[in-house]
């Protein structure tokens, strides 16, 4: 068959500009220059204009230029796909069909709508309807919502908002909806925020996620008799957070019974493409409208959005929008229309199937794991796994009767909301840094907290694009699996670091619920009358050594000054830790190192000010030394000609008055001893540096703030087993000594031979100054040998 020639140009450049676009393996000039280079700085349109080459070239740079850091990102772009290609094709078919005569435009557009409707229809089991393809996945609910109110209200067109004060309408939405949907609503049908009902759902039976029904009832009710008029209402087939379906053929039989719209949402409307299908998700198929979100559910990029519904009238459908007299319009459905043919019933079921098979994986994975909550409704089809990390706290020194006999409440209970919001956000941070290719994010639920998502079908770049498998799902329990202990062990040692701290003079425990780690720590700056901002000076910089002293230690913690927002000033973050953490030496060393950096501080602002005073005192004794040598010398001498002819005839002999600054008695002294011994004096010795008292006996290889794992009747056996082997050492000693000499231990051997070694060198120095030769000396060192 022949084909246009332009359409084959169009195919051949869109191939040859996404292989531009796409190609990663080829290295671009640009990665070696700077930064900010000269070409990328936006100039004046050329003259002549730039070939497509170069224009492609430009749009990759700008694509990659600034995520060469990110590889994550460039991965996604590279599995477009080849489907994901068709979709593109069909932006650049719809723009060039757009230029043809218009009685061809109208039969292709109506065939390429009718197409597309008639598939859909078939594939999720919608009989009867019509189809509106938008680019905004709430827009087909806005179009649906003024089509009830222009068929609820029979003078609207004429009339307009006069017909809707007389009778308010309401529009019934769940509690969990997406947010800000209501109020998108309301400001684009220009109605007041009262009109807009959230309904609750469950708590006391059933689903938490689900709306409850009962009460639905009930406002509808209230709102009929205080003179509103109940219009519509949306429900879901898969929650936004949790992936719930609501009781949809209840809630179907309520909404004909006071003559309301049923409109349906959510990713669960993507198994009804599938062979079997839950009674709950199956229902949706009788409501009066569904919106489906195909471009996240087949990985389709830049395809529409379609809102099915029933409706007999065309005219009103023409007037709320859902249809359009202009055919460009309709060629939204010309990239969903390349791409279903592309893919075919059986390439799309696959793929939803694909993304339900990954999601029952992980499911049965975590319903084998302790301390994981999940939070599924339907769990024979549902696409979305959701789930928490969740530990019981049992009070260690009560039983669970007595912890809630107890009228007092502990502060971890009473947190305990908080602090599993926090250690859920990290663990879904780090399960999708570790794991990206699963696409798992933190989802805030109203009454779940914080949890982690699993769901292919709703991930913002959907699952082929990031190319899930059934390896990913393993390696994500796997990942799992290793941050539990870690989870646990945390939750359990943040209690007895907290009571440690608070026990410990010098600590200040801060308690930050939004921290996920072992706990916040600050060193207290002893002021001693100082001013505020001097004090909080010194605070901030003990705390920024004592930080740095901490990371310098060779442990498995980690020690940072917290979040970059919202952390507290001048503190030490702790973060996870593992079951064999030794809290109490943990809390010591902070303590003890804080100590230090403190003494040494004063002791450094010390020795300024008694340098800064013996400064002052030696200017003084100068002064009063230079005053004795003028009465000395007499004035004569001072007289410059004088002075000189009588200190040749008659030279004055001054002897000289020397000082010395010592820093460590902080005085100054006479050198007086230093001329007559002719070496300088050592002075006092310093006293020591006072340290901690931590120097525990650590096994070999084991690092700081880890308790030892082995038992005490294993470290006994240890115990016993070294000191057999230092007996047979001492069995391994050279041969006995002659029967008159007596043997000595090797201590007391050496201490007596350093005591003869300093007493020859004393010897030999006091030689050395009384006058004897080298000779002597050396025959004095010979002696000392041979003895």
């Amino acid at each position: 068959q022949m084909v246009d020639p332009t359409l084959a140009e169009m195919g051949k450049n869109l191939n040859e500009a996404m292989k531009m676009l796409e190609d990663n393996q080829r290295k671009v000039e640009e990665e070696n220059e700077k930064k900010y280079a000269r070409k990328d700085i936006p100039g004046p349109l050329q003259g002549s204009g730039q070939d497509m080459v170069s224009i492609l070239q430009l749009v990759q740079n700008l694509m990659h230029g600034e995520e060469e850091e990110e590889s994550s990102q460039a991965y996604r772009l590279q599995n477009v796909g080849e489907q994901g290609h068709m979709a593109l094709l069909g932006h650049s078919l719809a723009a060039y069909i757009s230029v043809l005569d218009r009685e061809r435009l109208r039969k292709l557009t109506t065939r390429i709508l009718s197409d597309t409707t008639l598939w859909l229809c078939r594939l999720f089991r919608y009989e009867n309807g019509s189809a509106y393809y938008h680019e905004d996945d709430r827009e087909g609910l806005l179009k649906i919502c003024r089509l009830v109110i222009h068929t609820r209200y029979e003078d609207y067109t004429v009339e307009g908002f006069n017909v809707l004060y007389t009778k308010q309408p309401v529009i019934y939405i769940s509690s969990a909806a997406r947010t800000g949907l209501g109020q998108a609503l309301c400001n684009q049908l220009g109605l007041p925020l009262s009109c807009m009902c959230r309904v609750p759902c469950n708590t006391m039976f059933g689903s938490q996620h689900q709306m409850d029904v009962a009460l639905l009832d009930r406002l509808i009710k209230d709102d009929v008799e205080s003179g509103k008029l109940p219009l519509l209402l949306v429900a879901n087939a898969g929650t936004p957070g949790a992936g719930h379906t609501d009781k949809l053929g209840r809630l179907k039989e309520l909404c004909e019974q006071y003559n309301m719209w049923l409109h349906v949402e959510g990713v669960n409307l993507a198994t009804l493409a599938l062979g079997y299908v839950s009674s709950s998700v199956l229902a949706a198929t009788k409501c009066d409208s569904m919106t489906l979100t195909l471009g996240s559910w087949l990985g389709l990029p830049a395809v529409p959005a379609v809102t099915l519904y029933r409706h007999e009238d065309p005219s009103l459908s023409l007037a709320a929008g859902l249809t359009s007299s202009q055919p460009v319009e309709k060629l939204r459905a010309l990239p969903l229309w390349l791409s279903l043919q592309y893919l075919g019933h059986d390439g799309i079921v696959e793929r939803i199937k694909h993304a339900s098979q990954l999601s029952q994986r992980l499911l049965e994975n975590l319903k084998n794991l302790d301390f994981i909550k999940t939070s599924v409704e339907d769990e024979l089809s549902s696409p979305v796994v959701v789930f928490k990390f969740f530990q019981k706290y049992v009070n260690r020194d009560q039983t669970p009767h007595a912890a809630q006999a107890s009228p007092i409440q502990h502060p971890i209970i009473s947190n305990e909301g908080h602090i599993y919001d926090t250690f859920n956000q990290w663990l879904g941070e780090q399960l999708a840094q570790l794991v990206p290719a699963s696409g798992v994010d933190v989802v805030e639920l109203e009454d779940e907290g914080t949890c982690v998502r699993f769901s292919p079908l709703m991930s913002s770049a959907g699952s082929l694009v990031l190319g899930t498998e059934i390896q990913d799902v393993d390696q994500l329990v796997d990942c799992l699996k290793m941050k539990i202990p870690v989870l646990t062990s945390t939750l359990q040692l943040r209690e007895e670091f907290e009571q440690e701290v608070r026990r410990t003079v010098g600590l200040l425990y801060i308690e930050d619920l939004s921290w996920p780690g072992l706990g916040v720590v600050r060193y207290s700056y002893h002021g001693d009358g100082k001013n505020d901002d001097k004090q909080e000076k010194e605070l901030e910089k003990i705390n920024t050594e004592l930080l740095k002293k901490l990371n310098e230690l060779e442990s498995d913690l980690t020690f940072s000054l917290g979040p970059e927002f919202g952390g507290q000033k001048n503190c030490v973050y702790i973060g996870m830790v593992t079951e064999d953490l030794d809290v109490s030496e943990l809390v010591e060393t902070i303590a003890a190192t804080g100590r230090e950096i403190e003494e040494n501080s004063r002791l450094l602002e010390n020795m300024t000010e008694v340098v800064r005073k013996g400064i002052q005192e030696a200017q003084l004794q100068l002064q009063k030394a230079n005053e004795e040598r003028l009465l000395e010398e007499g004035l004569l001498r001072q007289i410059p000609v004088v002075g000189s002819v009588l200190n040749w005839f008659s030279p004055f002999q001054a002897s000289p008055k020397g000082r010395t600054f010592n820093l460590t008695a902080g005085s100054l002294e006479s050198t007086e001893s230093t001329y007559v011994s002719k070496a300088q004096g050592t002075g006092t010795t310093p006293p020591p540096t006072p340290t901690s008292s931590l120097a525990k006996q650590r096994l070999p290889g084991q690092k700081i703030f880890k308790r030892s794992l082995r038992n005490s009747d294993a470290y006994s056996e240890t115990s016993s087993v070294s000191h057999c082997d230092d007996l047979e050492k001492m069995d391994q000693r050279p041969p006995a000594l002659s029967p008159g000499q007596e043997q000595r231990p090797l201590e007391t051997e050496k201490t007596e031979l350093h005591k003869e070694v300093a007493q020859a060198a004393n010897k030999d120095t006091e030689d050395i100054r009384s006058g004897k030769s080298p000779n002597d000396c050396t025959k004095v060192e010979e002696q000392e040998s041979q003895r």
